[in-house]
């Protein structure tokens, strides 16, 4: 497929007018070698993955984007109609291409690549569609980038990324899944719209399988510092546990009305994977419930599981699993979620 990309050439003579137009000024020393280029490759160019790379533009993440697709026209299409956007946007470089040689030298590579989940489909009954997908992306990805961060979003998303962390063989801090980052996302927003507050002022996490087996930690709510439960508590304010599981599954089958209503989800993910790659990219060091390697974590055994659990990211990837302090029952409903995607995993046959 016939790349555009940025050029300094005009002309059928393919004349460099850079620096003609340009005049150097007395003593200028040359561009310095530890300037730092960001590179995030994208692969998938469908729904997820365009909103993904539009968000990653126009919040400026990025000095290249690379993006690769199996459908060539579909991708030449879509990289066109970002380029052409170029007056609007932070100067970023923009390549595409069905080679996977284009990622080269990547910081990050978010897939997204994967089968369109179907209405009232479980993530995990995706499983085996997306397994073979991933044997044709994955080691091309480690060949042509070996020191990237890889970036899970395809679902089932837990499962996707325990697969990408056998075939590319990376060390487990630096490969990903989004997990339930949206989850959380979500839940807030929900916890929010109930105490009527901004939705930035609600600590709350989802974590475990990033589906129907989630687990709320209502025990670590706050709003403002202060922990909601407890309060009531103290308060003597009654609520009921099945308002709280009410809650939860809202969360959980939030996507599934999104999926009903539109066909797909998009925008939310789009910003809640740009959010992960600026944590990593910038080293913010910050903590999202992602999916990460939780062997050993929350009395977690039997194998090697990835589900989502509050991570601090930063430039090296995972830097670190926040130690919460679960209730017992919270620590049950993690521990069942583990099992549930060990008996998936324990299916699957992965070539490595």
């Amino acid at each position: 497929m016939k790349k555009s990309e940025s050029s300094s050439t005009l002309g059928p003579g393919g004349l460099d007018i850079s620096k003609a137009f340009f005049k150097s000024i007395n003593h200028m020393a040359p561009p310095s070698p530890t300037k730092r280029h960001t590179k995030i490759s994208v692969i998938g160019a469908g729904n997820v993955g365009m909103a993904i790379a539009q968000t990653i533009l126009t919040q400026d993440l990025a000095d290249e984007l690379a993006l690769v697709d199996a459908k060539p026209d579909k991708l030449r299409g879509e990289m066109l109609d970002l380029q052409h956007a170029a007056a609007f946007l932070p100067r970023t470089k923009i390549q595409a291409s069905v080679d996977y040689s284009i990622t080269s030298g990547s910081d990050l590579c978010i897939v997204t690549a994967g089968a369109r989940q179907i209405p009232e489909e479980s993530r995990l009954n995706l499983i085996q569609r997306n397994l073979v997908l991933f044997r044709n992306i994955i080691p091309p990805l480690a060949k042509y980038s070996p020191d990237c961060i890889l970036l899970i979003v395809s679902n089932p998303v837990d499962v996707l990324t325990y697969v990408a962390w056998k075939l590319s063989k990376f060390p487990a801090n630096r490969v990903i899944g989004s997990g339930t980052n949206l989850d959380s996302s979500r839940f807030r927003f929900l916890l929010a719209d109930h105490l009527d507050v901004n939705a930035q002022d609600v600590q709350a996490y989802i974590v475990g399988e990033h589906g129907d087996s989630s687990v709320a930690l209502w025990s670590s709510i706050n709003v403002g510092g202060v922990p909601v439960l407890s309060f009531l508590e103290r308060q003597k304010i009654a609520y009921e546990k099945e308002t709280l599981e009410n809650i939860r599954k809202e969360v959980v089958g939030s996507a599934y009305e999104v999926i009903n209503l539109k066909g797909y989800t998009s925008w939310a993910i789009g910003y809640s994977v740009s959010n992960l790659a600026r944590s990593l990219l910038r080293d913010q060091r910050k903590i999202h419930p992602v999916s990460v390697l939780a062997k050993g974590l929350y009395g977690i055994d039997g194998g090697d599981v990835f589900l989502s659990l509050p991570a601090q990211l930063g430039r090296s990837g995972v830097m670190g699993v926040a130690n919460l302090e679960l209730t017992d029952y919270e620590a049950e409903q993690l521990r069942n979620a583990a099992t549930t995607i060990l008996e998936v995993q324990n299916q699957l046959e992965i070539d490595v």
